[in-house]
């Protein structure tokens, strides 16, 4: 199996930046970013779900991530923003699942 050079990680990230991010639509832009930070998450919960230890995830940290999702959502609502609305729709299902596991998991100890 061939590896992946550096060199061509660096070329694709400079092509995406630079020759994609200039040109694209401002939607595209939206939905790829929307996109991206939406499954930031989905490692964490998956490893906290196959794992069931959450003895390193702040509930603190959740909850203000939730709020502030929660308030994209209102925003992209109020601007009539599908991606704002979508992604952090999303990301915030992502997030409350992840607070239920640390509540379940946090009890059982």
């Amino acid at each position: 199996m061939k590896m992946v050079s550096s060199e061509f990680i660096r070329s694709l990230f400079f092509w995406l930046y630079f020759g994609l991010m200039t040109s694209m639509d401002e939607n595209l832009l939206g939905i790829i970013a929307g996109i991206l930070t939406s499954v930031a998450m989905m490692p964490q919960l998956i490893k906290v779900i196959r794992e069931k230890n959450v003895e390193d995830i702040s509930v603190v940290m959740l909850l203000v991530l939730i709020s502030g999702l929660s308030l994209w959502v209102w925003y992209g609502i109020l601007k009539d923003e599908l991606p704002i609305i979508l992604s952090n729709g999303f990301s915030v299902l992502v997030n409350l699942t992840l607070l239920t596991c640390c509540l379940i998991f946090k009890n059982k100890d």
